[in-house]
Formats: structure tokens, sequence, C-alpha cells
């Protein structure tokens, strides 16, 4: 009983007699045992409180000459004037000996009274909640014990405002607003992210709930600032680029910032740091590390105030205006300014502060920017299984041919470590850039802000808008988008690009009609790519030419619109497309195949009829269609495994911070074990497929195979890797990585990337699989009767008078399958006979159709069941 009373009194809020003591370290006041520090303070002095904080800050690991602070917390201490309750007699508690461990600093003014905490009311509720339980502390660069709040955070009534009264002005240049930010109100993100917390056991208000808050002091300054910049060169009407342009200049580039060069020498040593950098890259969001921390200064911490409802301070690097999270939230942090389409850097620490403090004094922790990630440059993350496309384009105008504009391309997707480079002909219709636009669906366009004709900068806005999410288009300033041809080939010589190709980057460029356009618009995108630090993708990356209408029927982007392939015209959904009726795919390797072919239709009929015989072989044999679909639910992303385990390959990992390159390595190896496993359930489909000697000799003539058994086989090659995982990362999907396992990491890596060309054909294969398995789904599951087509090579037909030749098409029974009734009950089927010519009545069927009728007399329907008929097969 005695035990408990001493305990109940240490909780007891201590009376003003009791604190008016000093903090003196004496194991008899409680001021932390005899082997604390002792301070010794003047009672009744003003600076008291400041005084025993300077001497907390400088007693406990203190690095000097750096702006980071340390990473351990100070000691608490008591207040001089409390004593622990003692039991009867003049023997102390058993509890009193690890008080100190419990006590927090008590920072306020310790010879007057305690500070009252004050309760503020949010809703009448009796429910409340003490700031210590929400905001963790920190430790600023001064070495004080400040405050940070990661939910919410609020010092009187004034401040409890709905969230979307606390607005940015449009005004204050900072990042770009990205066009992929959902079209949803703040209230509803911030509702969002109130989930998201939750699972991460941060406490979120409830509008039931009232925030009951310290009002110290000595954290004044760490309240919530609203304020704009303190930074006269930050302001709208004074802010230039690195070349003294302002805003309204043609040629300005919102990507830098001039800082004038008397405000920068003034600045320490980390603002130095942390703009030098942000001065380069204006339109990133940029992450500064500090200690155990990421933060975001001015421009960028209004963004993370708006969009993550962070707390802005007046703290960080020079005071400045400030948001931040701690090193365990920072990635959650970044993929949902990534989802609102947002670019994000990182700078990090390249040294702890013991490493630092280690080398001196007066020595300043080195920082660097290590990473910038961007919604079209995803390679990890949810960021689904179509593939992620960064275009850049390029136009010159030739007058003098009957094509007057030539657009050269390239794309990259860094997911797949794939790059395509080529040039089209078009005219003022821009058809043909419209059909690109299509075909690619990029995330991210590229394009000379002077160089683009307005007809093609209407066509990016056209095709790139008719997804349900817009696509971010990119200017880039006239001076930086003049790259010569013979300028990009020796930027790719010099530093070694394309060197990890399957084939020379010259043979994927050369054969192009306009290859030096082309290689312009591949110049523009080495440009971003080296600016996003993604050195390794442009070095490891394949390269392929790309020809829009080779070997494929000529649809252009307004016709694809037309009959809905991809979106339909109601809400931009896949809903009642072609794409969406075929999907039936089980890979995401396989769904991007399928997209590939819905936007090249075949003309070879004997390619289409390859094709069509797999189809027919699992349609007719359903326990092959089983089996292949329990391998395919097993399978990763193949592919874009392979592009991540080739982007490894002598990358720049070891030159990372040890924190940042320990988890980049952890990666790697669960990368690796997974495309190892991967590639075990995908070989066995194929040796699974052999036993059915039809299927496997059907799809030999469809796909390039590799030799699966045998000494030089596949499989062979692929259980010494499986024999490696289990015996050196035997928990490869969560293991820690040593040195000695990196290296062993390296070499396999290496080994197993000498066969990438072979990998890539067995996922080609298997993606044919999935894409053909779809289709038979297709034709199994439909309402009404499907049937193959008869296809026949382009043939001659004479008549009495006259040789014709020509396409015919002779449809019967024709319907579209979404246009079957709620009851099941099916259409009434169309007949269509088009260019066949009949020599016991010597009549010719035309050619082309004129449909005609009334409104809802189902003109629409039978063209694009037409239209589908034909690009599906």
């Amino acid at each position: 009983m005695q035990r408990q009373r001493s305990i109940l009194s240490f909780f007891q809020k201590p009376t003003a007699a009791t604190t008016k003591g000093l903090v003196s370290g004496d194991a008899a006041s409680g001021g932390g045992g005899s082997g604390g520090p002792r301070f010794n303070v003047k009672e009744g002095d003003a600076k008291g409180d400041a005084s025993v904080r300077f001497a907390v800050s400088k007693s406990v690991d203190e690095v000097r000459g750096t702006d980071t602070p340390p990473e351990k917390v100070p000691r608490r201490v008591l207040p001089s004037g409390f004593k622990p309750a003692e039991s009867a007699g003049d023997a102390s508690s058993l509890f009193s000996n690890i008080m100190h461990k419990f006590v927090k600093v008590d920072d306020r003014d310790c010879s007057g009274e305690r500070s009252r905490e004050d309760v503020v009311p949010l809703n009448d509720s009796s429910l409340c909640m003490k700031a210590n339980d929400v905001i963790p502390q920190f430790r600023s660069n001064n070495g004080k014990t400040q405050e940070r709040n990661h939910a919410f955070s609020f010092s009187g009534r004034a401040e409890l405002r709905s969230v979307e009264d606390i607005g940015v002005d449009g005004d204050v240049p900072g990042p770009e607003t990205p066009g992929m930010r959902p079209r949803a109100s703040r209230l509803k993100r911030v509702l969002e992210d109130e989930m998201t917390f939750k699972e991460d056991k941060v406490p979120v208000l409830d509008s039931n709930k009232r925030l009951k808050m310290l009002q110290d002091p000595v954290c004044g300054e760490k309240k919530e600032v609203n304020e704009g910049t303190k930074f006269e060169w930050l302001e709208s009407s004074r802010i230039r680029d690195a070349n003294r342009r302002r805003p309204d200049d043609p040629l300005y580039d919102r990507k830098t910032l001039h800082i004038p060069p008397d405000v920068f020498k003034k600045m320490s040593a980390s603002q130095k740091q942390y703009w030098s950098v942000k001065s380069e890259y204006m339109d990133i969001v940029l992450f500064f590390k500090v200690g155990k921390f990421y933060e975001l200064y001015e421009l960028d911490a209004e963004l993370g105030h708006k969009e993550l409802d962070w707390k802005m301070t007046m703290s960080g690097v020079g005071k400045c205006r400030q948001v931040g999270i701690s090193e365990s939230g920072i990635d959650e942090a970044v993929q949902k300014l990534l989802a609102r389409g947002y670019k994000v850097g990182r700078i990090e620490q390249l040294e702890t502060s013991d490493q630092a403090k280690a080398r001196g004094a007066n020595t300043i922790i080195p920082r660097k920017l290590v990473q910038v990630l961007t919604p079209s440059t995803a390679s990890e993350g949810n960021i689904g299984p179509d593939a992620v496309h960064l275009l850049a384009i390029k136009e010159i105008k030739m007058e003098l041919q009957k094509c007057s504009t030539v657009y050269g391309f390239a794309f990259v997707d860094c997911a797949a470590l794939r790059f395509w480079v080529g040039s089209i002909s078009d005219d003022a219709s821009c058809a043909a850039l419209g059909a690109l636009l299509m075909q690619v669906s990029p995330k991210e366009v590229l394009y000379d802000s002077k160089g683009l004709s307005r007809e093609a900068q209407k066509a990016l806005r056209k095709y790139t808008l008719t997804g349900s999410t817009a696509v971010q288009l990119a200017p880039v300033p006239q001076v930086m988008g003049d790259t010569d041809a013979a300028g990009v080939r020796n930027i790719i010589e010099s530093n070694g690009y394309f060197k990890g190709s399957s084939e020379s980057w010259n043979c994927a460029v050369d054969g192009l009609n306009e290859c030096d356009v082309a290689l312009s618009a591949l110049g523009e995108l080495i440009n971003h790519l080296s600016r996003l630090k993604l050195e390794d993708v442009l070095k490891h990356g394949d390269i392929f030419p790309y020809q829009v209408y080779r070997g494929c029927l000529r649809i252009d982007g307004q016709t694809m619109v037309n009959l809905e392939i991809f979106n339909n015209s109601c809400d931009g959904g896949p809903s009642g497309t072609l794409y969406k009726y075929l999907d039936n795919c089980v890979s995401p390797t396989g769904k991007r195949l399928l997209r590939n072919w819905i936007c090249h239709p075949l003309k070879d009929v004997e390619s289409i009829n390859k094709r069509l015989d797999v189809v027919e072989e699992f349609t007719a044999n359903s326990e092959s269609m089983q089996i292949t679909g329990q391998y395919l639910h097993k399978l990763p992303d193949l592919e874009r495994l392979l592009g991540r385990i080739k982007s490894s390959v002598r990358s720049s990992a070891s030159v990372l911070p040890a924190l940042l390159g320990k988890k980049v390595l952890k990666q790697r190896v669960k990368a690796f074990g997974q495309i190892v496993k991967g590639f075990r359930s995908g070989i066995d489909l194929l040796l699974a497929l052999q036993k059915e000697s039809n299927m496997m000799s059907l799809l030999y003539k469809l796909c390039k195979l590799p030799i699966l058994v045998g000494k030089s086989g596949l499989e062979l090659f692929l259980s010494q890797f499986e024999a490696a995982i289990d015996s050196d990362f035997p928990n490869y999907q969560n293991q820690d990585v040593t040195d000695e396992n990196a290296e062993t990491l390296t070499i396999l890596i290496e080994l197993f990337i000498e066969r990438a060309t072979q990998w890539s054909e067995v996922i080609h294969t298997i993606s044919c699989l999935d894409v053909l398995r779809s289709f038979a789904i297709a034709a199994s599951l439909s309402a009404g009767s499907m049937a193959r087509p008869v296809i026949f090579p382009e043939s001659e037909a004479t008549d009495q008078n006259q040789k014709t030749k020509g396409p015919i098409l002779k449809i019967q029974g024709l319907w579209h399958p979404f246009a079957v009734a709620a009851d099941g009950q099916l259409p009434v089927p169309n007949d269509i006979l088009l260019g066949e010519a009949r020599r016991s009545s010597g009549s010719i069927h035309p050619r082309s159709l004129l449909l005609t009728g009334p409104n809802m007399g189902g003109k629409s329907t039978l063209l694009r069941a037409t239209s589908w008929l034909l690009r599906a097969v």
C-alpha cells in the first residue's frame, strides 16, 4: 500500500510551492540519480529556465559545427522542488529510484507557477486528448526540445476552420499542379488520408472528440503558420529563373530559381545544401533529411500542408515555413504525392551525425539528391498492370513534300527498362500523331514549348484526355530542347548509354526514315531522365525502333476514339469497350500485350490464322485452358522484375547512404527471389503443355521459344539459381543483407542477366498464351453463337469484261456483344456482303456501304460490331 501511494504521489500534479526550486540533479531531490548531470542555477533568476535547457543541450550528445540535431534525446530532468513521497519512516519508496526515467522535461518557467493545461473545446463532448498523446517530440537545430504534429493541431477556436478554407495562393510559383490529381475535394482526400493514418496507430480527430492542448510559451514558435514566405526572392512578384527571367517571359524556365548571390552567401551550411538543389529542381517536391526526419520547406511546405494536411510551422533550415514526417512514414507520404501527380525528390544525409562528429568538430554533414520519383517513371509501388510511358516528341515542318510535318518521338517504360524511338509523317489533321498517342498512352509528354504547332498541341490535349485521368504535358524550354542529332550521338557514346541493350542503339535509329528528328526527341528524353537521376535506366535499357503503322491496319486516333476501343464516350472508363470485353488475361504482361495487339490489328493472313489455331485448340481442350490459368495465377510481373534486375547490374546502390543503400539491397534480394520463383512457374507451364503435342507445335509456329530441357536448356540453368536462393537467401521476401550476401547477390544477378534475351522470349511466349486463352474464354462464355472466321489471302476474281482485285467481307449473323438485352435475349443479327463478285449473275457487290436511317436504328451498333470483329482477328 505504501509503495502504491508513492506511485500515485509521483503522478500527482505538483503545487506552486513544490515548483519553486531549481534543478540540481541530486538523487535526494529526484533529479536523476547520482550519475546524472548537476546544474546550479540561482533561485529567482529570470533566465533560469533557459539556462537549464542550454545546459541540457550542451551536456548530452551535442554535435558541434553541424546543422543537424543529434539523434539521441537528452535525459529528462525533474523540477528541483519536487520530492517523491516517502513511506512510513524515513525509508524512501522502491519506485523513487527509477522515477527519473518516467519524467518529462518541464520547459515552463521554473521560478513561477506551473502553467495550467488549457483545454480547447471543439464540440460539445466530454472526451479530451492530451497533446503529448498526439504530438511526438523532436530536436531542432539548436538542441531544444520542440513538438512536431503529424496529425492535427489546434491552438484556439479561431483555427477551427473548414479544411476547404485552408488554401495556397495560386500565384505563388512552385511545383506545377499535376494533371494526374484526382478530381476530388481536399476534404475527401483528407478523409482518405485519415483512414491510412489509422492503420499506423496515429490518433485521428473525430467530430465528436475534443483535443486538449498545452499552451507552452517555449514552443510558441512552433504554432501553425499560414503566412507567406519570408524570402523576398520567392514572392510571386519578384521570383525569377536561373537566367533572371520573369514568369511573363516566353523563355521563362519554371524548373529553376534565381537566388541573389549576396543572400546565398549569408545562408547557413544546411540552407546552402537545400537551396543549391532546390534552385535547380523547382518543379520537384524535395524532402530534406534532418536527423530522423524528412522535411519540406517554403513552397513545398505549402503542398505538404494542402495535400497531406500536415501542420505548417516556422522552423527548419533558416527558420522558414516547414512541415515534415519521421523517416518511418516517408514511403507512404511519397506514394500519396505520386498518386496525385507530383514529382518527389529526396535529399539524403550521406553520413550520420556521429560519423560527422568523428571527422571534426566543425564538420558539416554532407547531403545529396539521390532519388527523384515521378508518376511517369515509376517502377515500384501500386502502378497497375498497364504500361507507364514517358513520351518526348519533336516536330519539323517539311513544306516541300506532300506530308508537310514530321514528328520524331521517343518513349520509355522505366519499369520494364525499354526504350522506343521512331518518326512519323503527318498532315494538318494530325491523324498519325493521334494514332501514336492512342497506341502509346503516355502518362507524361515532353515537347518544345515553342517548337510545336498549335494543331499538334491541340492533338496532345485531345488524345491524352480520353481516359479517366489527365496526362501531364510538360513543355520544355526551347533552349533546352535544341539538341541536334550529332550531339545526341556524342552524349550516348560518351556516357555509355544503352550498353545493356540486346541490340545496338544504332540499329534502332539508323533504319528510321527521319533519324535526325527522332534522335532529337531521344536527346530530350535522355536529358530529362538524366536530370531525374535515372542513369541506371539509360545504361541498361533496351532500345527498339517503333513504327506506328508497320504490318497493321492504318487506324488513326480519332477512329479509336469513335469506336470506343479503350474508353467509352460517357465517362471515359473502360466499360462497354472492346478491350474490356476481350480482357480475361491473368498476368500483367498478358494485359499489356493484349492492348498492343488491339492497337496493331494484323494484316498478314498467315499470322492471323496462327493465332486462331491456338484459340481453337484452347476452346476444344478445356483441360489445357484450366491448367494454363492455374500456372498463370502464380506468376508475378516477370517483365518488370526482369527490368528491375537488369538495372541493378553495376548500379549506384553502393554510393547511396547506408540506410537507403541497405533498403535498396533488401528490395533487390526480394525482386531476384521473386523472378527466379516466377520463371520456375512459367517454365513448368510450358513443360506441362509439351505433353499436349498439338498445343506446343502450334505455339512454336507463333513464338520464338528457347530450348527448355537438356544440358543447355533453361530448366537446368534455372534450377541452379533456385538452389542458390534456397541456400543463401531462404527468407528472400524480407531478409537483411550483409556485405557477403550483397557480393553473392551481385554475382548471381550478373550470371542471370547473361541470358536476358532468352528470358524475354519466355515472357513473350507466356504472354501470348495468356492473351489467346483470354480470347478462348470470351468465345466460350459469350451469350450468342460464335464461329472462327475464315480468312483467305488476297486473290483475283475475273468477270466477263474486267478483272477485279480487292478485299471481300462476308459476314452472316453478326451481332454486337454489348447489344444483348438484360434478360439475355440476343439482338437481331445482320448480314454484310462487300466486294464479292458472282460469276453466275455477273454482278459485283460494292466495296462500301452507306448506312442511313433514323436515330436509334442500329447504325452505330452495326458499324462498331463490324469494326470490332476486324480488330479482334
